[in-house]
């Protein structure tokens, strides 16, 4: 038999969102030893190692990566399709903040799509900074709320809490063709020094003594891909904003390594309505 069970597929992500075998246990209501019997077991069937375990915890590997994204999608519709045969239609009014560096080039194509196939919802979509996206949904004024969070850089501000959507890999970016003259001060493209990005960009570059200049601040990301293609600098992004007229930098240039970024729902509200749970989900096969 082909494919993969899907309850060992929840297992795997509840792992993965707990950040380890004991805490993700109670979440699937199973005992420790269970959560590890039904990992070994999915492990097998993907004939590779799916998690890495250390001391902190547990991460998955690459490979686990690429199953995480296959197994939310494949959880989200069997639920959907569950719902759909006992009757159960989504419908309500939801408000969703997202921030700007999501899937760019996209984002319009996927809320078009998901309009389309659920058009009781009535969706009300705001493009934010992450900073000023958590301030607001803490505030109350958004249900659902999709942050960024930089490895290893801004994990107290994900509040440990929602699921990950995507991860993406951070890379410098410029025109195609352009290079990196070293000793030469870096011409930096970034969003407003509000950006945790732009935070986490400068920092690296002065912790390598790597000299750069301002060259361009842009209100968006928008502004920033436009910049780019331009030829105006160099840029950290995430992998999906690379489009038109956009390239990684060609190696060697100089430049320090960069981590991953995830994609990450901010928790649920204590009380929060069974609407909002299922349009997170919803929106979680949607967009991933």
């Amino acid at each position: 038999m082909q494919g993969f069970d899907l309850e060992q597929l929840r297992t795997l992500v509840a792992v993965a969102d707990a950040g380890s075998l004991t805490a993700a246990a109670p979440r699937v209501y199973l005992s420790q030893s269970s959560v590890s019997e039904q990992i070994r077991k999915l492990e097998e069937r993907a004939g590779q190692s799916l998690l890495t375990r250390s001391k902190a915890g547990v991460a998955p590997t690459e490979a686990g990566m690429r199953l995480l994204g296959h197994a939310r999608r494949l959880l989200a519709l069997s639920d959907e399709a569950f719902r759909d045969l006992r009757g159960e239609t989504l419908q309500g009014e939801l408000r969703l903040a997202v921030t700007d560096y999501f899937r760019p080039g996209d984002l319009t194509r996927l809320l078009g799509r998901l309009g389309e196939r659920y058009p009781q919802v009535r969706l009300h979509v705001t493009i934010l900074k992450s900073d000023a996206l958590r301030t607001a949904y803490a505030h109350g004024d958004f249900d659902v709320a999709l942050a960024m969070n930089i490895a290893g850089a801004n994990a107290a501000a994900a509040g440990g809490g929602g699921a990950v959507l995507r991860r993406e890999s951070l890379a410098w970016l410029g025109a195609p063709g352009l290079r990196v003259v070293r000793g030469e001060p870096l011409r930096l493209l970034v969003l407003p020094d509000t950006c945790s990005l732009h935070q986490f960009t400068v920092a690296l570059l002065r912790r390598r003594r790597v000299p750069y200049v301002l060259a361009h601040v842009a209100s968006g990301v928008a502004g920033l891909q436009s910049a780019l293609a331009a030829g105006l600098g160099v840029a950290c992004l995430n992998e999906s904003t690379i489009g038109e007229g956009i390239a990684r930098l060609a190696p060697p240039h100089g430049l320090p390594a960069l981590p991953r970024v995830a994609f990450q729902w901010l928790p649920a509200r204590r009380g929060e309505t069974a609407f909002v749970t299922r349009a997170r989900e919803m929106l979680s096969l949607q967009l991933a």
